[in-house]
């Protein structure tokens, strides 16, 4: 089968895997996600860098042609504790630099962010976007072991969100909003703070994503929106086995340590009007302190 697609009935796959075993397919996903964003005239957003397809701890989403030559649209799910900090960090902390407090908190028990959603034009209408792929996003969660997700969202991704169980995050920012990614565009910062029981969630959502995390590869769908597309599901993630929270736990607590450390060092040179040679030395105490070393 080629790649091309029946508008008639489009028959799609929607596929999890971990973004560093796949580059090909994560190299289909940037160039869709680009494209979705300069149609809409966003050039930067955090969520659309590329240092995501090298990170260990990040989980991706797709859905593609049968032959998976094309990438129709998706979503990623990152781990806090990666190589890079979660995306809504990145975008909101200039803003707010609470928010890395806020995930190291949350990070205890694992936590991480749902994020990149887009769907191209070829499948618009259809119902590929929201909400299956955020549902598909917390549903994959469950496999990562983290216990909380984050999400920074667009204004029509709100209620989707809130349908599966997310809370507004009101003590960052302007009451959980901040204009990102260009000045007349509005992002709301949203939690999911019960992953596993999805107390929040309406009764639609709770059972979709319960029905993608008891049977990720064998559940289907022929019909959304009221329009014919046939969506087989692939979600369970290849070669869990060599994947371990834990440390990525373990890596988010030391990055925060290294900021904390680096706030108050630099706090200190610039109250007291140090120059080199002691900034310079800045990257080896923090190395220190964070291995254990003391003097």
């Amino acid at each position: 089968m080629d790649g091309s697609i029946n508008k008639e009935g489009p028959e799609v796959r929607l596929r999890a895997f971990r973004a560093i075993n796949e580059p090909d397919t994560c190299a289909l996903f940037v160039e869709g996600h680009r494209n979705v964003l300069s149609s809409i005239g966003v050039k930067k957003v955090t969520s659309s860098k590329n240092g995501w397809t090298t990170n260990p701890a990040v989980f991706v989403i797709v859905v593609e042609s049968m032959d998976g030559k094309q990438v129709f649209g998706g979503a990623r799910v990152h781990v806090s504790g990666g190589t890079e900090p979660l995306p809504i960090e990145q975008a909101v902390s200039l803003l707010d630099s609470s928010i890395h407090k806020l995930v190291w908190e949350y990070g205890h028990r694992g936590t991480g962010e749902v994020c990149g959603l887009w769907n191209s034009a070829e499948l618009a209408g259809y119902g590929i976007g929201t909400p299956l792929l955020i549902r598909s996003g917390i549903a994959i969660a469950s496999q990562v072991g983290m216990q909380t997700l984050f999400a920074l969202c667009a204004p029509y991704t709100v209620q989707p969100v809130v349908n599966c169980g997310m809370v507004l995050i009101d003590n960052i920012g302007n009451k959980g909003t901040f204009y990102y990614p260009k000045l007349d565009l509005i992002a709301t910062a949203m939690v999911l703070d019960d992953l596993a029981t999805l107390s929040l969630a309406t009764h639609d959502d709770r059972t979709a994503v319960m029905a993608m995390r008891s049977y990720p590869d064998t559940l289907k769908i022929d019909e959304l929106k009221h329009r014919k597309i046939t969506i087989h599901f692939n979600l369970t993630i290849p070669d869990m086995d060599k994947w371990d929270l834990s440390t990525f736990i373990a890596a988010a607590n030391q990055d925060f340590l290294k900021q904390i450390l680096t706030n108050a060092i630099l706090t200190f040179y610039n109250l007291y009007n140090l120059t080199a040679p002691w900034q310079t030395n800045i990257t080896t105490l923090i190395t220190c302190k964070t291995q254990g070393a003391y003097w």
